[in-house]
């Protein structure tokens, strides 16, 4: 049994020693790959992506959470992340296709915490299923999802990450799709107000980062943050596109 880092009637959460004594013996006993995620049980496309960040990052760093989420959205396939949260894991079920997350620690209590902090530990195929799934049994407790959309917004706002996600990276000019909706985000003040100027026209990282109240990082976040939304229209062979 895993030990608990929470008192009684709080979600019970394995902590971070025990979930790697966890992860060395499954590898030892050859039940799985050594590292952050069992790539050869994953989506291969998928898996491909999450290898090349593994390869692009220094050793001993585990896999970035934004890439992470960003593939997970990017190939669509339903995810189980083990998150090391101070010394807890916490496990986050993703489901892009359905917009939606699980997650037994309620979302506003992980996104008070300090995001910058997030670490992925390991990566598999979701075993939970999303409601309204006909298999009961793999439907997880009701309150415990939550909207993908602002989960996302707040990772590229606040996460670790400050440059641009790869697919969104290079000679490029951006602007906002029609109909984006933006809805339940934390959007106010030169935020939104750069939200309504993309959405009216096409401009480059350089530009962005001018505007009032942005420098380069925060144009980034902005940029990483649309595209996580599904909501970034991105060209190579406008006029504007710049790095």
């Amino acid at each position: 049994m895993f030990e608990s880092t929470l008192p009684f009637g709080t979600p019970d959460l394995i902590r971070v020693s025990a979930y790697r004594r966890y992860l060395d013996e499954t590898s030892r006993s050859g039940d799985g790959d050594v590292g952050t995620s069992r790539l050869s049980s994953l989506n291969p496309s998928l898996a491909e992506d999450l290898m090349r960040f593994e390869q692009a990052r220094k050793p001993g760093v585990g896999l970035e959470l934004l890439e992470v989420m960003a593939a997970c959205v990017r190939h669509s396939r339903s995810l189980l992340l083990q998150l090391q949260e101070a010394e807890r894991v916490v496990p986050l079920t993703v489901f892009p296709s359905e917009r939606l997350v699980h997650c037994p620690l309620r979302l506003e209590t992980l996104l008070a915490g300090r995001l910058t902090d997030l670490q992925v530990m390991h990566v598999e195929p979701a075993v939970l299923r999303p409601p309204g799934h006909p298999d009961l049994s793999l439907v997880g407790d009701p309150d415990a999802y939550a909207p993908l959309g602002p989960l996302l917004w707040e990772l590229a706002m606040r996460g670790a990450r400050d440059e641009l996600l790869p697919e969104i990276s290079g000679m490029a000019a951006y602007r906002i799709s029609p109909g984006l909706d933006l809805f339940g985000l934390n959007l106010s003040g030169s935020m939104a107000a750069a939200v309504e100027r993309l959405k009216r026209a096409t401009t480059n990282l350089r530009e962005i980062s001018e505007w009032p109240g942005f420098d380069r990082t925060r144009a980034i976040r902005l940029l990483n943050g649309l595209y996580l939304q599904a909501g970034l229209m991105v060209t190579r062979t406008h006029p504007a596109a710049k790095a």
